[in-house]
């Protein structure tokens, strides 16, 4: 198989995201969001500075109301559906969109393609 179980849309509620680690380098590399009902992948990195990770504690990538990606370390807000920065220190930059498939069974997959390119 050239694909990787990432996990059930059932685990990602609406407004929230979850973060996996495909390695075994002890953080996590990518997370998964949700909004309306449409699910975004994204390396877990600001591109302020490319080595600081987004969330402030594991899984918090999104604000309060579920409406934008935060980076905790910055402030930045970005889009949701396009990864694009609108307010902070990267505004018009983006995070890395990372491609998933979400199967009829609701389960969201990812290619070992992709993990090897973007070094999951």
């Amino acid at each position: 198989m050239d694909e990787h179980l990432v996990c059930s849309t059932q685990e990602i509620p609406e407004g929230k995201a979850k973060g996996f680690k495909i390695s075994e380098n002890g953080k996590d590399t990518f997370f998964v969001t949700r909004k309306n009902n449409q699910f975004f992948a994204y390396l877990d990195v600001c591109p302020h500075y490319n080595s600081t990770t987004l969330p402030w504690k594991r899984h918090e990538y999104t604000d309060v109301k579920g409406e934008h990606i935060v980076c905790a370390a910055h402030g930045a807000l970005f889009d949701i559906a396009t990864g694009v920065c609108i307010q902070g220190p990267c505004k018009h930059q983006r995070i890395q969109k990372i491609p998933i498939r979400i199967e009829s069974n609701q389960q969201i997959w990812i290619s070992k393609k992709t993990i090897k390119a973007f070094k999951l």
